[in-house]
């Protein structure tokens, strides 16, 4: 059984009490205290997730492995939950929420909410991708097909839970081990046409093109 709100809610004090809560200015200059409390018996946290899916408090002035949260229970109970912020409040700078109760957990990210890690391929099933550090528990399908190179900034795309974006990125030490599996048309070094995969060549759909280029940025 994962965590219960109850857990999250220790585990983010704790951090927020190690290192001093106070009031800060995250994205935008949006003026926050982490665990603060805007109505009764109501909590509010503030995450950050960078281009390696490493999810952090929003504050944290070091964002490295060291201070990134590493417990999968938790990680996947904030990210299952994860939807788009329509609670009327941060949206502009916390454009996901993840809701547990009564408790408002905001996040921001450096690209996408969604950064897959880890290719699951081994055994007879179907491959998976894992994302933001939940194995087996945080994944989905793996369709090569549908990977979108983006030239405009070098990085690789992938379709994710339509709750969270509909499609996320794909950590970069993965994307170079993807890259070897695609092929590039003559004359067109710039984007790949076609991937291999398990015997098959395969023509990228890049059917995810409208969905990230209409997405706002982070």
């Amino acid at each position: 059984m994962w965590p219960t709100c109850g857990s999250l809610r220790a585990q983010a004090l704790a951090l927020a009490r190690f290192r001093g809560s106070r009031a800060c200015s995250g994205s935008g200059d949006v003026s926050y205290t982490q665990g603060q409390s805007p109505e009764p018996r109501t909590r509010e946290y503030f995450y950050y997730v960078d281009h390696q899916g490493q999810l952090f408090l929003d504050d944290s002035k070091m964002k490295n492995f060291t201070t990134c949260f590493k417990d999968p229970q938790f990680l996947v109970t904030f990210f299952s939950r994860l939807r788009p912020n329509r609670s009327g409040r941060y949206e502009a700078s916390f454009p996901f929420l993840s809701p547990c109760g009564k408790e408002r957990n905001f996040l921001r990210c450096e690209d996408r909410p969604v950064v897959f890690t880890h290719l699951l391929a081994a055994g007879p099933w179907p491959p998976l991708l894992s994302y933001c550090g939940g194995g087996e528990a945080l994944a989905v399908p793996f369709e090569p097909a549908r990977l979108l190179p983006l030239a405009a900034n070098g990085r690789l795309y992938h379709p994710a839970p339509e709750r969270a974006g509909g499609v996320g990125l794909v950590r970069s030490a993965l994307a170079f081990e993807l890259s070897a599996c695609f092929e590039y048309a003559p004359g067109a070094p710039a984007l790949p046409s076609h991937v291999f995969w398990q015997g098959r060549r395969l023509p990228l759909t890049m059917d995810l093109t409208p969905l990230l280029l209409a997405a706002p940025p982070p």
